[in-house]
């Protein structure tokens, strides 16, 4: 009897002083300001992530019948992030993996010779901060001179990883 409760204690106490295993840490800590904005102050990525880079992206035609026919920079803007979801969904990844966003804009037309901005806004929104998606990306957004052809308003590259 004594030896059989010697045992038991023994046992229980290896169970006690066994160290509690940690909690993995995340591989990407996304940094929010406050109040959470649009856009995320930035985002550390561990070494260990895995990282997928998406080369520039641009918007289909609204309609293929009229292939010349790419809409305005809140309809471009939608098309091209739609690209990039099938982009990233066909790799195994999803927009809420999306740390980083480079966005180059052209003048709009009928804007005075400046990018549409809040139209990219409109467009963004449908994509992040959603109940879809709640997260958002370090995003960096200017206007350039132009891009691959007249038509295009919007160009988007970016970074994924998890």
């Amino acid at each position: 009897m004594k030896l059989s409760a010697l045992l038991a204690c023994a046992a229980l106490s290896c169970v006690v002083a066994a160290p509690a295993m940690a909690a993995p840490k995340a591989n990407v800590q996304k940094i929010t300001s406050t109040p959470p904005g649009r856009i995320l102050v930035g985002a550390k990525v561990a070494a260990k992530a895995e990282t997928f880079y998406l080369s520039g992206q641009l918007a289909s035609p609204v309609d293929a019948s009229q292939p010349s026919e790419y809409g305005d920079t809140k309809t471009q803007t939608i098309s091209t992030l739609k690209k990039i979801k099938a982009a990233l969904e066909a790799n195994g990844y999803k927009m809420a993996d999306i740390v980083r966003m480079d966005a180059y804009l052209t003048a709009a037309p009928n804007m005075a010779g400046k990018m549409d901005f809040a139209g990219f806004n409109a467009g963004f929104a449908e994509f992040f901060g959603t109940a879809e998606n709640p997260t958002t990306v370090s995003r960096t957004t200017m206007q350039v001179a132009a891009l691959a052809g007249p038509q295009f308003l919007v160009e988007l590259t970016v970074i994924a990883a998890k």
